[in-house]
């Protein structure tokens, strides 16, 4: 992996840790803020898996490395049909710490190709962590303006 290409983000969440991984492991809370449709098996070599991502309706593929209930995640991230970011060829590592109250998500992507991958996947995350912050805080995020017309 080209070290230069790894992105990384921080966000608080007015939530504690428990909720915050559980909002990034538990299907049906996926769903509140991001996809249209996710499976996920939180353990090692378990399948993590989102569609109806972004504008194209893009279905995200990876499996799980490492879960630390409550404090990290770990796990191959690509997308199907991506030929720059295949199923597989890039890391996510999450890790979530308790801070003021909430939770402090500290998030490292890496693995991605080239700069173009970096800015187009930071624009991408910007946007569903935001979406995150609010749904595990209680509040919703309403309808995702990424989302395919049509796609629920």
């Amino acid at each position: 992996m080209t070290e230069q290409f790894v992105l990384r983000r921080e966000t608080h969440i007015a939530a504690p840790r428990a909720t915050v991984f559980a909002f990034l492991t538990d299907p049906d809370k996926i769903l509140n803020w991001m996809g249209s449709e996710a499976a996920a098996e939180p353990h090692a070599g378990g399948l993590y898996l989102v569609k109806g991502i972004g504008a194209g309706g893009n279905t995200a593929r990876g499996r799980f490395r490492e879960v630390v209930p409550v404090h990290r995640l770990a796990y191959s991230f690509g997308w199907d049909n991506g030929e720059e970011v295949p199923p597989g060829s890039s890391l996510i590592e999450i890790d979530l710490i308790e801070q003021n109250g909430g939770t402090l998500l500290r998030m490292t992507h890496s693995g991605l190709p080239n700069a173009a991958q970096v800015e187009s996947h930071d624009k991408g995350w910007a946007h569903y962590l935001g979406r995150l912050t609010l749904a595990a805080a209680g509040q919703n995020p309403g309808p995702d303006p990424r989302k395919p017309q049509g796609k629920m």
